[in-house]
C-alpha cells in the first residue's frame, strides 16, 4: 500500500477538519432552514456538521425511527460475536446541538414550493434540504420474493428486526444444514457485505454447527476484496475443499435466482440448478430508497444523479442527494462513503445559503471486512472531483491488506476496524 493505515486516518481527519475551514458563524436574522431526510450515517452526519459550520442555521431531521441501528457491524451480530444493543444508537446528543427531530416518514419532498410532506401530516419548510434515503430493494426482481416472503427468507440489508430475525434462523439451525446467501447484482450498498457475512456465518457454524455450510449465491462472476477473501476463507474454512464450510457458486451470465419460500429452495444458474437449504438470506437487487423516487430524484438507473461539487440533485434544485441513493462516481455505496459525501455536501450547503461559492472537494473512504475475529481486511482510497465532474479515485491513494501480509498485521486490522466502528458512531451521533 501507497499510505499506511495510521497515515490514512491521520489524513481523514485532517480533511473533516478542513471541511469547516472558511466558515465563520453569522448572526441570526432570519434563520435559514435545511431539512434532512433520513437519520442515518449520511443523514445524520449531514445535518451535524451543518450545525456545527454554523449554528444560526435551522436544522430537522426528519426520521421515523426514534433509534438507529448501523449497518456496518450488524454482521457480527448474525454470527452471534455481539448484541443488537452494541450497534444501537439514538439522537438525543443531536438534539442537545439544537437539531430538531421529527419522528415520522417524510412522504413527498416539493422543491419547487420548497417543503417536505410527513405522514402524519406536517409540512416542513426549507431553504435547502438534503435527503440520505439509503436504499429500498427490487423484491419482484426475484422470482418467488416479496416483502411478505422476507419475514422468512430475510435480506437483513437494513439493520434492525431482520438482523434479529436471520440471527435466530441460524442459531435454530439444525448441524449439516445449508445457510444460502443471494448476493445481488452491482450497483448495491456495502460491496464487501455479503462475503463478510458468509465468512462470520462460517465461523459460527464452525463453532457451534460443524456439518453445515454456507454456499453464496452469485448473479456476479467477480466480488470486492475477492482475492483476500478467498485467502481468507482457504485458511479458516477449507474453501474448495470436500469440507468447505463456504461455497461460492459464482453465474457470469448474470442470471438472478429464483426462490420458493415453501419448498425452501433456491434455482440459480443458466442450467436451473436447485439448491435445497434450511436458512436463505435473499439480498435483492436495490435502488435508491423510496421518498428519492417519489420525489423525482432518481434517473432511469434507480439512482440519484447529483453534482459532486455539492450533491445537489440534478433533478431537483435546492435539494442535496447523498449516501447510498446517489450516483458518486468511483465511490463505493459504504457508510463512511455516506460520512464523507454528507461532510463535504454539509459545507457547500453554508456556503450557498450564505450566497458563497462551494470549493473543490475531496473524499475518503476505508472499508473494513472481518473473515473471522482475529482476521481482517480492508480497503481504503481517497477521492477527488475530476474536470469531467465525475468523483475519481485519486491515483496511488489508499489500497488493499496486502495478501502477503502477517497474521499479526491481520490482527491489528481486527483492531483498527473495531476503533473505526467507535470513531465513526461518535462522530456521527455524539
Amino acid at each position: 500500500m501507497k499510505m499506511n493505515r495510521r497515515d490514512f486516518v491521520k489524513a481523514t481527519g485532517t480533511a473533516a477538519a478542513v471541511a469547516l475551514v472558511g466558515f465563520p458563524h453569522i448572526a441570526r436574522a432570519d434563520a435559514k432552514k435545511v431539512v434532512v431526510v433520513g437519520g442515518g450515517t449520511g443523514g445524520a452526519t449531514a445535518a451535524k456538521y451543518i450545525k456545527r459550520i454554523d449554528p444560526a442555521i435551522d436544522v430537522t431531521i426528519v426520521e421515523p425511527n426514534k433509534t438507529y441501528f448501523t449497518c456496518y457491524f450488524s454482521n457480527e451480530v448474525i454470527a452471534g460475536e455481539r448484541d443488537m444493543k452494541s450497534i444501537e444508537v439514538g439522537y438525543g446528543d443531536l438534539e442537545k446541538l439544537g437539531i430538531k427531530m421529527v419522528f415520522d416518514s417524510a412522504e413527498a419532498i416539493d422543491g419547487a414550493a420548497k417543503t417536505v410532506k410527513t405522514k402524519g401530516g406536517q409540512s416542513l419548510s426549507f431553504d435547502r434540504c438534503v435527503v440520505s434515503p439509503g436504499v429500498d430493494f427490487l423484491y419482484d426482481k426475484i422470482e418467488g420474493y416479496s416483502a411478505e416472503a422476507a419475514e422468512k427468507l430475510p435480506h437483513a440489508w437494513k439493520a434492525g428486526p431482520q438482523t434479529a430475525l436471520l440471527q435466530k434462523q441460524i442459531a435454530d439451525m439444525k448441524d449439516g444444514g445449508v445457510v444460502a446467501i443471494i448476493a445481488p447484482p452491482n450497483p448495491f450498498r456495502c460491496p464487501p457485505g455479503p462475503y463478510e457475512r458468509a465468512s462470520l456465518i462460517a465461523h459460527y457454524l464452525q463453532k457451534h454447527k460443524p456439518k453445515s455450510k454456507v454456499v453464496i449465491i452469485d448473479s456476479k462472476g467477480k466480488f470486492s476484496k475477492q482475492g483476500l477473501f478467498i485467502q481468507g476463507w482457504k485458511k479458516f474454512y477449507g474453501f474448495e475443499t470436500d469440507k468447505a464450510l463456504i461455497e461460492w457458486r459464482p453465474d457470469p451470465d448474470g442470471k438472478l435466482p429464483s426462490v420458493d419460500v415453501k419448498a425452501m429452495t433456491v434455482t440459480y444458474g443458466s442450467m436451473d440448478d436447485e439448491l435445497k437449504a434450511d436458512v436463505i438470506n435473499v439480498i435483492p437487487p436495490q435502488r435508491a430508497g423510496k421518498i428519492a423516487l417519489d420525489s423525482g430524484l432518481t434517473d432511469d438507473s434507480g439512482w440519484c444523479p447529483v453534482d459532486g461539487r455539492s450533491f445537489e440533485s440534478k433533478k431537483v434544485p435546492g435539494v442535496h442527494v447523498i449516501g447510498d441513493a446517489c450516483i458518486a462516481g468511483a465511490m463505493p455505496k459504504s457508510g463512511y462513503a455516506a460520512n464523507s459525501q454528507a461532510k463535504v455536501c454539509a459545507a457547500a450547503v453554508v456556503a450557498l445559503l450564505k450566497g458563497g461559492e462551494v470549493g473543490v472537494p475531496s473524499f475518503v473512504n476505508t472499508c473494513y471486512s472481518l473473515i473471522a475475529p482475529e482476521w481482517a481486511i480492508s480497503v481504503a482510497g481517497v477521492y477527488k472531483l475530476g474536470a469531467d465532474g465525475k468523483i475519481a479515485e485519486v491515483p496511488g491513494s489508499g489500497g488493499l491488506t496486502p495478501m502477503d501480509a502477517s497474521p499479526e498485521a491481520h490482527a491489528r486490522e481486527v483492531q483498527y476496524a473495531y476503533s473505526w466502528y467507535t470513531n465513526i458512531v461518535n462522530d456521527i451521533f455524539k
